[in-house]
């Protein structure tokens, strides 16, 4: 980056900065983008005079309400709950609900932002949005996240619609909560419709849609080594996390040969040494997704492992690292112990879970680097495929459904070379990922004129 260009995107996020004050996470994303973009919109002058950037990165709302709703004991509990709808340029918002301690608004409006290229790059016609709570509900019984979805459900659903904003999980919000939530959107309504994604398949939903995060981010890594020549076969994997995403990440990669070493949780993480095989595997999802345990106790279960109480996996040896727990684990000095045991790529499963200056570290050491926006767009990808299923009252087979995804990334993965590649042969897939994420969006804006 010239210093004429720094210079110009230090001007455009201060005024961001200013306007959007003490929204760290969302300052970070944004950023990230302009980073890139600032180079090729300088040259393409038609998105300059029209000031798209600084139109993409205002919401077009933002819709803020209280949720009433009481526990077990009889007690009356308030929490908040947002709707950010970022942009619908090229279709109804789309974008997953969070129900977690540390949502705040910053955290949604860059969840938002990310959803905008993230859902222009599958080719679906899917604008972007995400949504949430600050409430929590782990250590609720199953009768108190009920009652809280159904009253979360009791505003929101003036706000959504199968033509207007389709909300699906994320963290904190599985199948259970999509299930209450979905209930009380047919009772309130009167109607049956696709209006959430991630449903169960008695109700709407699809099949290959809780692997999809997982799957399409390895189907992404995959596309990413096959373009210079090589494969996940005989691969050493780190992942963090364990749930949804991490879990789907390692079983797709073992599946295609690889041995994945580590997975972790917010106490630390273990290290196998022999590899999580399917047997192992299977574990840990009775352990995370049944019992709701803590990843510490697969140790007891097969001892040649180890466990790191309070840190995570990016010391260990290995040849391909996917961070798939939460934003912002992975850190510059992650990166380059990363970089120093000679990682070959890193491939983001969860949204922004490397900080700016580990990305710049790891795209300047010619690491393929897989952004989240591309590499964690399977989920959203199959989110579009059960709304489209929905609207022709029909269900696809897990093999149409994969063959699908499989397509949808490596769409992705060419339209990331498109416009990532260098001339020396590296693609800078931050890069290409924000470009043509971009380009989709704005051309609809300029076509729409000042609206």
């Amino acid at each position: 980056m010239t210093n004429g260009v720094r210079n110009e995107v230090d001007i455009f996020m201060r005024g961001l900065i200013r306007r959007n004050p003490g929204e760290k996470e969302f300052h970070q994303a944004v950023r990230e983008v302009v980073e890139t973009l600032m180079p090729y919109v300088n040259e393409h002058r038609k998105y300059k005079d029209a000031q798209i950037l600084e139109r993409m990165t205002e919401p077009d709302r933002i819709i803020i309400f209280r949720v009433s709703w009481e526990d077990d004991k009889g007690n009356i509990r308030a929490n908040r709950a947002w709707r950010v709808q970022f942009n619908n340029s090229i279709g109804p918002y789309k974008g997953g609900l969070r129900f977690h301690p540390s949502v705040t608004q910053s955290v949604l409006k860059f969840l938002g932002f990310e959803q905008v290229f993230k859902n222009s790059l599958t080719g679906l016609p899917m604008g972007g949005a995400k949504g949430g709570s600050n409430f929590n509900p782990k250590g609720k019984s199953e009768r108190e996240v009920m009652r809280f979805c159904q009253s979360l459900m009791v505003e929101l659903h003036r706000h959504i619609g199968e033509d207007t904003d389709v909300p699906a999980g994320d963290i904190g919000v599985g199948a259970r909560e999509i299930s209450y939530l979905f209930g009380f959107y047919k009772r309130l309504e009167n109607r049956f419709t696709g209006i959430l994604t991630g449903k169960g398949l008695a109700f709407g939903g699809s099949l290959v849609r809780t692997e999809a995060t997982g799957y399409g981010c390895v189907y992404f890594c995959e596309n990413m080594l096959k373009h210079r020549g090589d494969s996940l076969q005989g691969k050493t994997c780190l992942v963090s996390g364990s749930g949804n995403v991490a879990i789907y990440t390692v079983e797709k990669a073992t599946q295609l040969g690889s041995k994945v070493l580590t997975m972790s949780d917010s106490g630390g993480f273990i290290h196998d040494p022999d590899g999580i095989d399917a047997e192992k595997l299977a574990f840990v999802k009775d352990l995370k997704e049944v019992r709701r345990g803590r990843i510490a106790e697969y140790t007891t279960k097969y001892p040649r492992a180890s466990f790191h109480e309070k840190k995570r996996p990016w010391n260990v040896p290995g040849d391909i690292a996917f961070p798939c727990a939460t934003q912002n684990e992975l850190d510059l000095q992650d990166a380059e112990q990363l970089l120093a045991n000679g990682v070959q790529a890193v491939c983001e499963g969860a949204n922004m879970p490397t900080e700016l200056d580990a990305v710049h570290a790891l795209v300047d050491g010619k690491v393929l680097f897989g952004p989240a926006k591309a590499a964690n767009a399977g989920g959203v990808a199959v989110s579009g495929l059960e709304q489209s299923q929905n609207a022709l009252r029909l269900s696809w087979s897990r093999e149409e459904v994969d063959l699908r995804l499989r397509t949808i990334m490596k769409d992705i993965h060419e339209k990331c070379i498109s416009h990532g590649e260098n001339g020396d042969g590296y693609v800078n897939y931050v890069r290409g990922a924000n470009i043509a994420g971009f380009v989709k969006v704005a051309d609809a804006m300029l076509a729409y004129g000042v609206v």
